[in-house]
């Protein structure tokens, strides 16, 4: 029967098969280096110093954001208090753009490549403040966008209006009173919403159309 030859970790041995059985012999150890492996590895690290590994960080950064954008709407009262906000978007861009310094400085790391890491802290901050800006100024904010961004906020006045635990009765008659305006209000500024899509600003001097109880 043919020697079987059998490695384990690094050392080899010989098997023989003997009219006295099985006879194991030692032939030292093998010095020689994983080289699949080793190689494996020296391109993953080529790939990550040359920048390579940054696809997947921009990629979280991206969905992590979608994500809190969507996140900042779990706490409106009713689906149909849900709108487009350009004031969330803009919140949810100071957000990765913060989230994005904090991240990197965590997994510098991973990431080695000194100009585009400059060059995420660079876009990262001016996201950041623009975000802010935007936000603060409310500079892209029309009529309807500002509606759109308010329903969802007066929903959320009227979440924690009719859930949360009052002892006091003159706290429960102002939260009660809250829920009542925000609801009226809600409904006026959905009528403007598809009125103003529909027949553009209404004349100079036109008044409030409040909604009927």
């Amino acid at each position: 029967m043919e020697p079987n030859l059998d490695t384990i970790g690094y050392t080899l041995y010989e098997y023989k098969n003997t009219p006295q059985g099985y006879e194991v012999s030692y032939h030292g150890s093998q010095h020689k280096e994983d080289t699949t492996m080793n190689t494996h590895a020296t391109h993953q690290d080529k790939s990550s110093s040359k920048g390579g590994g940054y696809g997947r960080f921009f990629a979280m950064i991206a969905t992590s954001t979608v994500v809190m954008y969507g996140l900042m709407y779990l706490n409106t009262y009713a689906i149909d208090h849900v709108f487009f906000s350009q004031t969330r978007m803009w919140m949810a861009l100071y957000m990765g753009g913060m989230m994005t310094i904090i991240m990197l400085v965590f997994m510098l790391g991973m990431y080695s490549n000194r100009s585009t890491n400059i060059a995420i802290f660079a876009g990262a901050a001016i996201a950041f403040v623009a975000g802010v800006t935007l936000v603060r100024t409310q500079a892209t904010v029309g009529d309807v966008a500002w509606m759109k961004a308010m329903i969802p906020h007066h929903s959320i006045a009227i979440l924690v209006s009719e859930r949360a635990n009052f002892s006091d009765p003159r706290v429960q008659e102002l939260a009660t009173a809250i829920i009542e305006a925000q609801l009226s209000e809600i409904e006026e500024m959905k009528n403007y919403i598809a009125d103003i899509e529909a027949n553009g600003d209404a004349p100079a001097g036109t008044p409030r159309t409040i909604p009927s109880e």
